[in-house]
């Protein structure tokens, strides 16, 4: 899991506030189809929002995790059924404090 400052984290949460989600979890949770879509989502854009249906906030907690774990990327904020993730890309589009 990439690690980020609460500095870098409330930079990427200010950029993040006019996204729409870009990949939807539903009842199947998160399979490999799920994981693909987000590797897309994050390689194309880098910060990224995913709203999860269904489920408590112990399991969509546990989503964020796993979903940071297997990509290598950044927790920014989940805040009710909505993820904010970031990975930085190759050539990166934001520059962070």
């Amino acid at each position: 899991m990439l690690n980020i400052t609460s500095e870098q984290r409330r930079f990427l949460r200010s950029q993040a506030h006019n996204l729409n989600p870009v990949v939807l979890i539903g009842d199947a949770g998160l399979t490999e189809n799920v994981i693909k879509e987000i590797a897309l989502g994050l390689a194309s854009h880098e910060l990224i929002k995913i709203k999860v249906h269904g489920g408590d906030k112990a399991v969509r907690e546990a989503l964020m995790e796993e979903i940071c774990n297997q990509l290598d990327a950044a927790s920014v904020q989940l805040i009710g059924k909505i993820m904010v993730v970031y990975k930085p890309a190759e050539k990166p589009k934001l520059v962070l404090p």
